[in-house]
């Protein structure tokens, strides 16, 4: 485990170009591209190129849209090691995302639908 996680900081630091602490998605894709160790990396997870959007959001646990290297690590050893390998881990968090915009668009809509009866009733009122 220390082993595989201390080539994933390895892999972290080629992948950070700026060298800022920090990974942007654009990073992301081109260590995807430029990094071979992280290439090969992702082929074992059976990760592609159209694969890297949601990989991307699934390692930025905290959604602050640049990952951390502890976020990597800790994600793309996970990924690696579970049982339930990358394809659940994909489908979860996708689940999980759509059924976070469903609540919030319910949301909206019940806020939509109060703000209309109100413009209604006092259309009736006024009348």
């Amino acid at each position: 485990e220390k082993e595989q996680k201390r080539i994933l900081g390895q892999i972290f630091e080629k992948i950070d170009e700026d060298k800022s602490g920090s990974l942007s998605y654009d990073e992301l894709v081109q260590g995807a591209y430029k990094v071979s160790e992280f290439a090969r990396w992702l082929r074992v997870m059976d990760i592609d190129a159209s694969d890297l959007e949601q990989l991307f959001r699934i390692v930025d646990a905290s959604g602050s849209g640049e990952i951390c290297p502890e976020e990597f690590i800790e994600a793309m050893y996970r990924m690696k090691t579970a049982d339930s390998r990358t394809a659940t881990t994909f489908v979860k968090h996708i689940v999980t995302r759509m059924d976070e915009e469903n609540r919030d668009l319910r949301e909206q809509v019940l806020n939509n639908l109060g703000d209309i009866n109100r413009v209604v009733e006092e259309q009736v009122m006024s009348s």
